[in-house]
Protein backbone atom coordinates (compact mmCIF):
# COMPACT_ATOMS: atom_id res chain seq x y z
CA UNK A 1 0.00 0.00 0.00
CA UNK A 2 1.65 3.10 -0.93
CA UNK A 3 2.39 5.53 1.66
CA UNK A 4 -0.40 8.20 2.69
CA UNK A 5 1.60 10.92 4.74
CA UNK A 6 5.46 12.18 4.50
CA UNK A 7 7.92 10.41 7.02
CA UNK A 8 8.96 12.91 9.39
CA UNK A 9 12.47 14.88 9.25
CA UNK A 10 13.69 13.48 12.20
CA UNK A 11 14.04 9.59 12.13
CA UNK A 12 13.27 9.61 15.44
CA UNK A 13 10.81 11.55 16.17
CA UNK A 14 7.44 10.12 17.34
CA UNK A 15 4.63 8.92 14.70
CA UNK A 16 1.11 9.78 16.16
CA UNK A 17 -1.69 7.76 14.05
CA UNK A 18 -5.21 8.77 14.96
CA UNK A 19 -8.21 7.21 13.74
CA UNK A 20 -8.94 7.64 10.34
CA UNK A 21 -12.17 9.38 9.16
CA UNK A 22 -13.04 6.41 6.77
CA UNK A 23 -13.37 4.08 9.88
CA UNK A 24 -15.90 6.37 11.15
CA UNK A 25 -17.91 6.82 8.21
CA UNK A 26 -18.24 2.75 7.91
CA UNK A 27 -18.59 2.15 11.41
CA UNK A 28 -21.92 4.88 12.18
CA UNK A 29 -22.73 3.53 8.54
CA UNK A 30 -22.55 -0.62 10.01
CA UNK A 31 -24.94 1.15 13.23
CA UNK A 32 -26.96 2.99 11.00
CA UNK A 33 -27.73 -0.30 8.89
CA UNK A 34 -28.16 -2.03 11.96
CA UNK A 35 -30.61 0.13 13.74
CA UNK A 36 -32.66 0.54 10.64
CA UNK A 37 -32.86 -3.30 9.96
CA UNK A 38 -34.03 -3.49 13.75
CA UNK A 39 -36.74 -1.22 13.32
CA UNK A 40 -37.76 -2.56 10.32
CA UNK A 41 -37.77 -5.89 11.77
CA UNK A 42 -39.41 -4.83 15.02
CA UNK A 43 -42.02 -2.95 12.57
CA UNK A 44 -42.72 -6.31 11.24
CA UNK A 45 -43.21 -7.98 14.55
CA UNK A 46 -45.97 -5.13 15.91
CA UNK A 47 -47.90 -4.49 13.20
CA UNK A 48 -46.51 -6.13 9.68
CA UNK A 49 -46.71 -9.64 9.99
CA UNK A 50 -49.58 -9.52 12.39
CA UNK A 51 -51.77 -7.49 9.61
CA UNK A 52 -50.76 -9.99 7.41
CA UNK A 53 -52.56 -12.71 9.53
CA UNK A 54 -55.31 -10.78 9.90
CA UNK A 55 -55.69 -10.48 6.28
CA UNK A 56 -55.25 -14.21 5.40
CA UNK A 57 -57.76 -14.77 8.24
CA UNK A 58 -60.19 -12.63 6.21
CA UNK A 59 -59.72 -14.44 2.92
CA UNK A 60 -60.10 -17.96 4.42
CA UNK A 61 -63.38 -16.72 6.07
CA UNK A 62 -64.39 -15.21 2.31
CA UNK A 63 -63.38 -18.06 0.75
CA UNK A 64 -64.50 -21.08 3.38
CA UNK A 65 -67.75 -19.30 4.69
CA UNK A 66 -68.87 -15.94 2.74
CA UNK A 67 -69.02 -17.39 -0.85
CA UNK A 68 -70.32 -20.59 0.11
CA UNK A 69 -73.27 -18.42 1.87
CA UNK A 70 -74.00 -16.92 -1.49
CA UNK A 71 -74.24 -20.33 -2.77
CA UNK A 72 -76.79 -21.37 -0.46
CA UNK A 73 -78.76 -18.90 -0.83
CA UNK A 74 -78.90 -18.20 -4.39
CA UNK A 75 -79.91 -22.39 -4.24
CA UNK A 76 -82.99 -21.43 -1.83
CA UNK A 77 -83.68 -18.29 -4.07
CA UNK A 78 -83.19 -15.60 -1.56
CA UNK A 79 -80.63 -13.90 -3.09
CA UNK A 80 -81.70 -10.60 -3.25
CA UNK A 81 -82.00 -10.86 0.77
CA UNK A 82 -78.27 -11.75 0.68
CA UNK A 83 -77.61 -9.01 -1.46
CA UNK A 84 -79.24 -6.50 0.97
CA UNK A 85 -77.37 -8.41 3.52
CA UNK A 86 -74.01 -8.04 2.62
CA UNK A 87 -74.56 -4.87 1.73
CA UNK A 88 -75.33 -3.31 4.67
CA UNK A 89 -72.36 -5.38 6.34
CA UNK A 90 -70.21 -3.84 3.42
CA UNK A 91 -69.12 -6.81 2.04
CA UNK A 92 -69.50 -7.50 -2.11
CA UNK A 93 -71.97 -8.74 -3.20
CA UNK A 94 -70.90 -9.52 -7.07
CA UNK A 95 -73.03 -8.78 -9.98
CA UNK A 96 -75.20 -10.31 -12.58
CA UNK A 97 -75.97 -13.09 -10.44
CA UNK A 98 -72.28 -13.98 -10.43
CA UNK A 99 -70.63 -14.42 -6.83
CA UNK A 100 -68.40 -11.76 -5.98
CA UNK A 101 -64.46 -12.50 -6.10
CA UNK A 102 -62.06 -12.08 -3.22
CA UNK A 103 -59.39 -10.73 -5.77
CA UNK A 104 -62.02 -7.82 -6.42
CA UNK A 105 -62.66 -7.60 -3.00
CA UNK A 106 -58.98 -6.66 -2.25
CA UNK A 107 -58.17 -4.87 -4.99
CA UNK A 108 -61.02 -2.04 -3.90
CA UNK A 109 -59.63 -2.00 -0.42
CA UNK A 110 -56.07 -1.78 -1.04
CA UNK A 111 -55.33 -5.40 0.48
CA UNK A 112 -52.92 -7.82 -1.29
CA UNK A 113 -54.07 -10.13 -2.90
CA UNK A 114 -52.15 -12.93 -1.50
CA UNK A 115 -51.62 -12.31 2.62
CA UNK A 116 -49.54 -15.05 4.42
CA UNK A 117 -50.43 -16.39 7.43
CA UNK A 118 -47.44 -16.28 9.23
CA UNK A 119 -46.88 -18.92 12.13
CA UNK A 120 -46.40 -17.61 15.76
CA UNK A 121 -42.54 -18.41 15.64
CA UNK A 122 -42.28 -15.98 12.77
CA UNK A 123 -44.13 -13.39 14.45
CA UNK A 124 -41.57 -13.89 17.23
CA UNK A 125 -38.83 -14.32 15.43
CA UNK A 126 -39.00 -10.46 14.05
CA UNK A 127 -38.53 -9.02 17.60
CA UNK A 128 -35.68 -11.48 18.17
CA UNK A 129 -34.23 -9.98 14.95
CA UNK A 130 -35.29 -6.92 15.41
CA UNK A 131 -33.84 -6.56 19.32
CA UNK A 132 -30.63 -8.24 17.82
CA UNK A 133 -29.99 -5.44 15.17
CA UNK A 134 -30.58 -2.98 17.91
CA UNK A 135 -27.97 -4.33 20.17
CA UNK A 136 -25.52 -4.41 17.32
CA UNK A 137 -25.89 -0.98 16.78
CA UNK A 138 -25.70 -0.11 20.19
CA UNK A 139 -22.43 -2.47 20.18
CA UNK A 140 -20.89 -1.08 17.26
CA UNK A 141 -21.79 2.61 18.34
CA UNK A 142 -19.87 2.37 21.92
CA UNK A 143 -17.35 0.52 19.91
CA UNK A 144 -17.20 3.66 17.48
CA UNK A 145 -16.69 5.63 21.10
CA UNK A 146 -13.92 3.82 22.78
CA UNK A 147 -12.24 4.37 19.29
CA UNK A 148 -12.21 8.03 19.53
CA UNK A 149 -9.14 8.06 21.89
CA UNK A 150 -6.96 5.56 20.25
CA UNK A 151 -3.79 5.96 18.89
CA UNK A 152 -1.02 4.16 16.98
CA UNK A 153 2.12 5.22 18.41
CA UNK A 154 5.97 4.90 17.29
CA UNK A 155 8.65 5.73 18.86
CA UNK A 156 12.63 5.29 18.22
CA UNK A 157 12.68 1.91 19.34
CA UNK A 158 9.28 0.61 20.22
CA UNK A 159 5.85 1.66 18.94
CA UNK A 160 2.66 1.44 20.84
CA UNK A 161 -0.58 -0.57 19.83
CA UNK A 162 -3.75 0.95 20.14
CA UNK A 163 -4.21 -0.96 23.46
CA UNK A 164 -1.47 0.25 24.57
CA UNK A 165 1.01 -2.30 24.40
CA UNK A 166 4.64 -1.41 23.90
CA UNK A 167 6.48 -3.59 21.51
CA UNK A 168 10.34 -3.14 21.02
CA UNK A 169 11.31 -3.45 17.49
CA UNK A 170 14.52 -5.77 18.37
CA UNK A 171 11.76 -7.81 19.51
CA UNK A 172 9.94 -8.58 16.43
CA UNK A 173 10.97 -11.62 14.61
CA UNK A 174 8.74 -12.14 11.75
CA UNK A 175 6.61 -9.34 9.31
CA UNK A 176 3.68 -10.56 6.83
CA UNK A 177 2.63 -7.81 4.80
CA UNK A 178 0.81 -10.20 2.31
CA UNK A 179 -2.57 -8.36 3.27
CA UNK A 180 -0.91 -4.59 2.92
CA UNK A 181 -1.37 -4.00 -0.52
CA UNK A 182 -4.99 -4.04 -0.92
CA UNK A 183 -6.28 -4.09 2.80
CA UNK A 184 -3.71 -1.59 4.46
CA UNK A 185 -3.11 -4.37 7.47
CA UNK A 186 0.60 -5.85 8.01
CA UNK A 187 1.16 -8.31 11.28
CA UNK A 188 4.11 -8.39 13.42
CA UNK A 189 5.01 -11.50 15.85
CA UNK A 190 7.08 -10.47 18.67
CA UNK A 191 8.30 -11.45 21.96
CA UNK A 192 7.37 -11.06 24.83
CA UNK A 193 8.42 -11.08 28.31
CA UNK A 194 7.06 -13.58 29.68
CA UNK A 195 9.02 -15.86 26.73
CA UNK A 196 5.75 -16.34 24.33
CA UNK A 197 4.64 -14.92 20.95
CA UNK A 198 2.08 -12.65 20.27
CA UNK A 199 0.79 -11.48 16.79
CA UNK A 200 0.12 -7.26 16.64
CA UNK A 201 -1.30 -5.81 13.42
CA UNK A 202 -0.28 -2.45 11.85
CA UNK A 203 -4.24 -1.10 9.96
CA UNK A 204 -3.85 1.42 8.11
CA UNK A 205 -7.13 2.14 6.64
CA UNK A 206 -8.13 2.42 10.68
CA UNK A 207 -4.96 4.80 11.29
CA UNK A 208 -4.11 7.08 9.65
CA UNK A 209 -0.54 7.40 9.25
CA UNK A 210 0.09 3.87 9.79
CA UNK A 211 2.41 3.36 7.12
CA UNK A 212 5.16 5.56 8.45
CA UNK A 213 4.89 2.82 11.61
CA UNK A 214 5.41 -0.05 9.08
CA UNK A 215 8.47 1.95 7.38
CA UNK A 216 9.98 2.60 10.83
CA UNK A 217 9.74 -1.32 12.23
CA UNK A 218 10.79 -2.51 8.75
CA UNK A 219 13.97 -0.24 8.81
CA UNK A 220 14.82 -1.66 12.30
CA UNK A 221 13.94 -4.96 11.95
CA UNK A 222 15.78 -8.28 11.27
CA UNK A 223 13.65 -11.41 11.00
CA UNK A 224 11.35 -13.25 8.60
CA UNK A 225 9.77 -10.51 5.95
CA UNK A 226 6.48 -12.25 4.47
CA UNK A 227 5.34 -10.37 1.25
CA UNK A 228 3.19 -11.05 -1.49
CA UNK A 229 4.22 -13.24 -4.50
CA UNK A 230 3.36 -12.38 -7.68
CA UNK A 231 3.31 -15.56 -9.81
CA UNK A 232 5.76 -15.50 -12.80
CA UNK A 233 3.86 -14.90 -16.32
CA UNK A 234 3.13 -17.61 -18.91
CA UNK A 235 5.26 -16.56 -21.17
CA UNK A 236 8.46 -16.29 -18.92
CA UNK A 237 7.39 -19.90 -17.31
CA UNK A 238 7.66 -21.29 -20.64
CA UNK A 239 11.00 -19.19 -21.86
CA UNK A 240 12.25 -20.93 -18.48
CA UNK A 241 11.30 -24.67 -19.48
CA UNK A 242 12.68 -24.34 -22.84
CA UNK A 243 16.10 -22.65 -21.22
Amino acid sequence: MESSSSSPADPAAPIICRVTPWYYRRMGMLAGLMLVFGLVFLYDGVWGYPKSVALAKKKEWFTTEFLPSFDQAKLEGRLEQWITDAKAKGLPTGSEGEPPKWVSHAAQNGWDEDPKLYSEREIAEQFWFGYGCIAGALITGIVLLLNRSKTLRAEADHWTTPEGVKIAFSDVFRIDKRKWEHKGIAYAWHRTQSGGEKRAAIDDLKFAGADLVLTRLLSRFSGELIEKVNPAPPEAEASADGA
